[in-house]
């Protein structure tokens, strides 16, 4: 029986391009492979047809020879089956196409990568940092001890006794993969023994083992910006472990955290301090000092008639805001405190002063209790 011309089995014209070619043969593939026809041997027949077709088109040289002999060109090629019935046209052809299709589900894009995959990244680290809220404010530069893998010197990273090299995997002839055909599926897989790298280690580094890599401590100087906040994650690139035989390396990111203050209660660049006055200084005023983050004292004034929870701003004593110019304010609540433990002279000196108190003395308890009267007697 005549072969059929190879672009009439595909159902595309002579002159198609290669991304055609693909398209109708992934359709057709699809349609009549014969796990979707079992027992359908005019499926089975139709569906080698296609592979040969596509297998011989896809090739340059191969459709080159094919459009000037036609089939001709190949009659004396041998080509032989496998053992499952199938040509090495049928393996080529699926797998490619199955690799396009499943190839990003599967990891194929990360397996096509060997050079990649033999110089692996090394991790990132992580660093929790704790300071003061005074170095927040102040900004300084602090010294940390990292354990982590560094490259080794003895090797210098590449995981090789010094004076040999890498080898060939001979499993996989230095593909990083292996390929063995089940049923009508090749099937690929990372390569047991070279794991994907296409190259083995004959001669290990004694030192890091093979790894190009080991433990040390390593002391790194990290300079804490003016008015870095609780949380922030300062990144260190390339500061991470070593990579793999000579890998790039990751990335160090230090977790700062600011322990809490005995005094100042931080909102963003802003700070609050809560001051308890005597009831006598809210009344009569007065002022005080309370310190500030810069090692300085600044001066609060304290006006006649203070109020429980009245607060005093003072501008520019709070955070720096970080990266700028700008500060941000210190906001101080007064906390009126009540007299305790008075003096028989002390309680006569009130009862005096509550006897002699008027509207204007008091004007919000009197407007308050006059309203609560109003309603009663309603």
């Amino acid at each position: 029986m005549a072969k059929r011309d190879f672009y009439d089995v595909l159902g595309v014209p002579k002159g198609s391009d290669e991304a055609a070619l693909k398209g109708a043969y992934r359709k057709l593939a699809m349609q009549f492979h014969p796990d979707r026809n079992p027992g359908n041997a005019d499926a089975e027949h139709k569906f080698k047809e296609i592979n040969e077709a596509y297998d011989t088109l896809k090739d340059p040289q191969k459709r080159a020879a094919y459009d000037r002999f036609g089939h001709a060109a190949f009659e004396q090629g041998g080509m032989g089956r496998g053992a499952n019935g199938f040509g090495p046209e049928f393996t080529s052809s699926m797998s490619d196409i199955f690799e396009d299709i499943f190839g990003d589900f599967m990891g194929g894009g990360q397996q096509r990568n060997r050079g990649s995959q033999s110089r692996l990244r090394g991790s990132d680290l992580r660093y929790n940092l704790e300071i003061t809220l005074e170095e927040a404010f102040l900004g300084r530069t602090v010294e940390i001890d990292v354990p982590t893998l560094v490259t080794c010197h003895t090797c210098d990273g590449s995981g090789a006794k010094p004076g040999t090299g890498m080898s060939t995997c001979k499993h996989c002839s230095g593909h990083g993969k292996v390929r063995a055909a089940q049923g009508f599926f090749t099937i690929e897989r990372t390569c047991p023994v070279c794991q994907g790298r296409g190259q083995i280690l004959e001669n290990p580094c004694t030192d890091c083992g093979g790894q190009g890599r080991k433990q040390e401590n390593r002391k790194l100087s990290v300079d804490i910006p003016k008015g870095i906040e609780d949380g922030t994650r300062i990144r260190l690139a390339n500061e991470g472990e070593a990579g793999l035989r000579g890998g790039p390396p990751g990335d160090l990111y230090i977790f700062v955290s600011v322990k809490p203050h005995d005094l100042f209660h931080r909102d963003g660049a802003d700070l609050y301090a809560r001051v308890p006055i005597a009831m006598t200084t809210a009344a009569l005023g007065g002022e005080f000092e309370v310190p500030t983050l810069d090692g300085a004292r600044a001066k609060v004034k304290v006006a006649p008639g203070t109020q429980p929870g009245q607060r005093v701003r003072l501008k520019q004593k709070g955070m720096p805001v970080l990266r700028s110019k700008d500060q941000g304010d210190l906001y101080v609540q007064l906390d009126v405190e009540t007299p305790q433990n008075l003096t028989k002279r002390q309680r006569e000196l009130l009862e005096e002063f509550h006897r002699a108190t008027t509207k204007e003395t008091s004007p919000t308890s009197e407007g308050f209790f006059s309203k609560l009267k109003n309603i009663f007697e309603s």
